[in-house]
C-alpha cells in the first residue's frame, strides 16, 4: 500500500550559515556603519537586537532573504516578542517552528475527508502519515495540502509504494 509523510520540518545547518552571512551583510553595509545590529541563534529561536524599529525591519528583511536564498522557506520563522533591550536597543526574537501541531494536522486531515479520497491520514507525533490504495490519490493529497494556507511550511518525504 503506497504511503508519504507529511512532515515540517528546518534544517538548523541552513539556519545558522543564513544567520552568519546576514551578519555579513550587516557589518559590510554601509548603513549599518555604527549601529548596533546583531543577529544570534539560541535554542530554537534566532534573537535580533538593534538601535530602532526602521533598523530591525531591515535586518529582518536582510534575514528572510538570505533564508530563502538558503532554500528555507520563510514561514518557519515566527517574531514571538519585540522588547526594550540594555542601552536604549529593541531585542526581537524570531520563534523557529518545527513539526505539525494538532490544529494544523486536524485542518490537513478535514480537507482530505472532504475530498472523497479513498486514503487514510494518521497523525504520529508531529507528522502526519498517508496511505492509500492508488498513487494518484497520494499525489492529490499533495495537492490539497499544498493548496492549504499554512503558517508553516510543509515537506513530504518518505514516499514508498
Amino acid at each position: 500500500m503506497p504511503s508519504f509523510d507529511i512532515v515540517s520540518k528546518i534544517d538548523m545547518q541552513e539556519i545558522n550559515n543564513a544567520v552568519a552571512n546576514a551578519m555579513k551583510e550587516i557589518t559590510q553595509r554601509y548603513d549599518f556603519k555604527g549601529s548596533i545590529s546583531n543577529l544570534k541563534i539560541k535554542d530554537q529561536s534566532i534573537v535580533l537586537e538593534t538601535e530602532d524599529e526602521l533598523k530591525a525591519k531591515q535586518v529582518n528583511e536582510l534575514l528572510i532573504g538570505h533564508l530563502v536564498k538558503r532554500k528555507v522557506d520563510p514561514k518557519a520563522i515566527d517574531l514571538k516578542s519585540t522588547e526594550k533591550a540594555a542601552g536604549n536597543t529593541i531585542r526581537q526574537v524570531y520563534e523557529l517552528t518545527e513539526g505539525i501541531d494538532q490544529k494544523v494536522s486536524k485542518k490537513v486531515i478535514s480537507e482530505v475527508k472532504n475530498s472523497k479520497l479513498k486514503v487514510q491520514v494518521k497523525i504520529q507525533g508531529d507528522e502526519l502519515r498517508v496511505s492509500g490504495a492508488k498513487r494518484d490519490d497520494l499525489q492529490k493529497v499533495i495537492e490539497i495540502a499544498k493548496g492549504l494556507k499554512l503558517d508553516l511550511p510543509l515537506q513530504f518525504l518518505n514516499f514508498r509504494d
